[in-house]
């Protein structure tokens, strides 16, 4: 089982060599690729081989590139990630409107579940209450948009009544970059489940590629915004970095066993594709703390 998270954060040479990625820097380190779940790419000083990126595709391995401010900017993923993609992709185009509203549904009630109770864990049990009348106010579809009100009051309880989620600082880079490391696992699992990324089931914005991931993914946004609130965000450089990078080998209940994050995206994200092909969201399978 492959496991894990490869960072390259200075000037290196990465090649190919009888089942291993090479590192060369002033040492050169081997890795077995079985092993390699990610690969973080967050220096633009990095020469990679042709060789390498296709054995890294074989691999179903996440290849995540960062830019000149070592951000994360675009990722490597495969055309196919299954033998029935073609089959795959049809089904979801004919996914039935009725089932992508409902399953939506189930995603945001689970996701504000998720806030109220890390606001429940801080002590903030005023906003928890908030949340959780939100929770029973959502409507097929979340027409009345119980998420944004949700939203609102929650990262307000964690950040301050200024917080808001379009200013220039530290919490909001630190946000952005775990959902973007995020989102990255998810766009992995649904290539490698044979579906695209740009159909979504709510988002819909014709400039994201990734809407089916930003769709899948919003239950899970809770795992990075603790991390986040631990933080004491004087600066965010490397080895704040390095946590969020991490944050996919963090230990979450799902399936009535322990699993890393990782493995919860895979289980989560094959559970809503039953869901969605046999209209039955009963099959879904949400992690718990």
């Amino acid at each position: 089982m492959s496991w894990r998270t490869v960072v390259v954060s200075k000037s290196a040479k990465l090649d190919y060599q009888m089942g291993y990625m090479v590192v060369r820097q002033e040492e050169t380190t081997k890795i077995f690729l079985n092993e390699i779940s990610t690969v973080v790419i967050e220096t633009t000083a990095v020469s990679i081989t042709g060789t390498l990126l296709c054995e890294l595709v074989k691999n179903k391995i996440k290849v995540i590139f960062c830019d000149e401010k070592r951000n994360p900017s675009s990722e490597l993923m495969p055309y196919y990630g299954s033998h029935d993609t073609s089959a795959k992709i049809r089904n979801q185009i004919a996914w039935n409107d009725d089932i992508k509203a409902t399953v939506w549904t189930e995603i945001v009630t689970e996701k504000i579940r998720k806030q109220k109770e890390l606001l429940e864990r801080i002590g903030k049990d005023e906003e928890a209450m908030l949340l959780q009348n939100y929770i029973k106010e959502i409507q097929y579809g979340d027409s009345t948009n119980r998420e944004g009100h949700a939203a609102k009051v929650y990262f307000n309880a964690l950040f301050g009544k200024e917080f808001t989620r379009t200013a220039d600082c530290n919490i909001n880079a630190a946000l952005n970059y775990g959902y973007s490391i995020l989102l990255s696992s998810f766009t992995r699992e649904i290539v490698a489940n044979g579906y695209i990324t740009q159909l979504g089931l709510f988002h819909d914005n014709m400039f994201n590629q990734f809407n089916l991931a930003s769709d899948l993914m919003e239950p899970f946004r809770p795992i990075v915004d603790e991390l986040v609130y631990d933080m004491e965000l004087g600066t965010f450089e490397k080895e704040e970095k390095m946590k969020l990078v991490n944050i996919l080998n963090q230990t979450v209940r799902i399936n009535d066993r322990s699993e890393y994050v990782n493995n919860a995206v895979k289980i989560y994200c094959k559970s809503i594709f039953d869901a969605l092909g046999d209209m039955d969201i009963a099959m879904i399978k949400f992690y718990s703390l």
